[in-house]
């Protein structure tokens, strides 16, 4: 019997998912676990796995479609086996005469429709970046599907074809067939709106400052090597930002809200955003009421939030409602640089490359450890008076590591 495979729900708040890839086509043989599918929704982007093995009887949901958690993308079953599908029940504006109908069959493999032209996903890429009119291309897999090998045969075909140097023409500009055009969609096509939302939507300025956190390297690493003798746990300078952020927070509680609807809205819990980066695109995990949290637990929190992102195991309850948010790019040498507000949020703090300078401490010249920091903020919730001052109250608790951990 054929086996349904469903658009799965990624987190209570889902609402939909997007089939944003099709690894298998119809007719195609699966294992048991073999990815067959990329899926996405909201900023999760994740691959399903068959839960049996057999072949591809159909595909019920296209690429870039969106449906909700539940619905019927394909089946797997046995070659040729029949599968049932019923018809969805249509509103009608007039009544009619009810007609009784049998469910319908299909036999699998389906085979192409009128001009239908079938290929496998891999397939299309590999032409469209060989620039291949895939119409000119036969298909040998079943119903006259274009597999991955028909490309590639096209391809060392072409390439094996010499060329007469003398008539070669050199064109003036960079060739069109050297260019390649990439849809955005899934998880780049979420950021790209919400990046555009936010800046046409909040008035954003940004203001760096320079830490001396010589003291706190020094503090970071006794305090890593003691803990380390009873547990795993390894305190990281950014982990020392984020107490220091969710202190600095509660004595300037404005930056701790969001513009909503000519509305400010102050918040009573810290909600701390951790900008994560995945392969294609980042996310921002949520440590929940931030304000009760030891150094410890915000650390050991923060990393396990990651790792689960990583994965793609973060479910989507705890990429939202953050209240502030912190993007560190210190790991790739990036100094200052200008973070974009997680809107409605008011404040994202952008922690740099650490480095070491000379500098005068009183009148004599010592090697210190410099931590740039960058403060963006919605203009329309507070001046940059006050946004100073945040930064300021940051900075003190910082170069005295000390009262972080108090």
């Amino acid at each position: 019997m054929a086996v349904e495979v469903v658009m799965p729900k990624l987190g209570m708040a889902m609402k939909e998912g997007t089939v944003s890839l099709w690894s298998k086509a119809v007719g195609d043989p699966v294992q048991k676990g073999e990815a067959i599918a990329s899926i996405n929704s909201e900023k999760i982007e994740m691959e399903i796995e068959s839960p049996a093995e057999g072949t591809i009887l159909n595909i019920a949901v296209q690429e870039g479609q969106g449906v909700p958690p539940g619905t019927v993308i394909c089946h797997i079953g046995n070659p040729n086996e029949k599968i049932k599908i019923d018809e969805p029940v249509a509103e009608e504006t007039q009544p009619k005469i009810a007609v009784q109908e049998k469910p319908k069959t299909i036999e699998s493999p389906i085979l192409p429709m009128g001009n239908r032209l079938m290929i496998t996903p891999v397939a299309r890429k590999m032409a469209q970046a060989a620039n291949l009119d895939i119409e000119k291309i036969q298909g040998t897999g079943p119903g006259g599907r274009i597999t991955k090998g028909d490309v590639q045969k096209v391809i060392e075909k072409r390439d094996s074809i010499p060329v007469n140097t003398e008539e070669r023409i050199v064109p003036s500009q960079p060739a069109l067939e050297n260019q390649q055009q990439i849809p955005v969609k899934g998880m780049r096509n979420i950021i790209a709106k919400r990046m555009k939302e936010s800046l046409q939507s909040s008035a954003q300025l940004t203001l760096t400052l320079k830490v001396d956190v010589t003291d706190l390297v020094i503090l970071q690493k006794q305090a890593t090597e003691t803990l380390q003798k009873h547990d795993s746990t390894k305190l990281t300078i950014t982990d020392f930002v984020a107490k220091a952020v969710v202190l600095s927070l509660k004595e300037h509680p404005k930056m701790n809200s969001a513009y909503i609807e000519d509305n400010i809205i102050l918040y009573e819990h810290i909600h701390l955003g951790l900008a994560v980066a995945l392969e294609n695109g980042l996310v921002v995990p949520v440590i929940r009421n931030a304000e009760n949290c030891t150094l410890r637990q915000l650390s050991n929190k923060g990393k396990e939030l990651a790792r689960s992102a990583r994965d793609g195991q973060l479910p989507i309850e705890d990429m939202q409602g953050s209240t502030f948010t912190i993007s560190n790019l210190g790991a790739f040498g990036v100094e200052h640089f200008t973070p974009i507000l997680n809107t409605p949020e008011t404040g994202i703090l952008g922690i740099g490359s650490a480095y070491d300078t000379p500098l005068y401490i009183g009148e004599e010249l010592e090697r210190r450890t410099i931590l740039p920091l960058s403060l963006t903020f919605d203009h329309r919730v507070l001046d940059g008076a006050p946004a100073a001052a945040f930064l300021q109250t940051l900075k003190r608790y910082l170069e005295e590591p000390i009262t972080v951990i108090l």
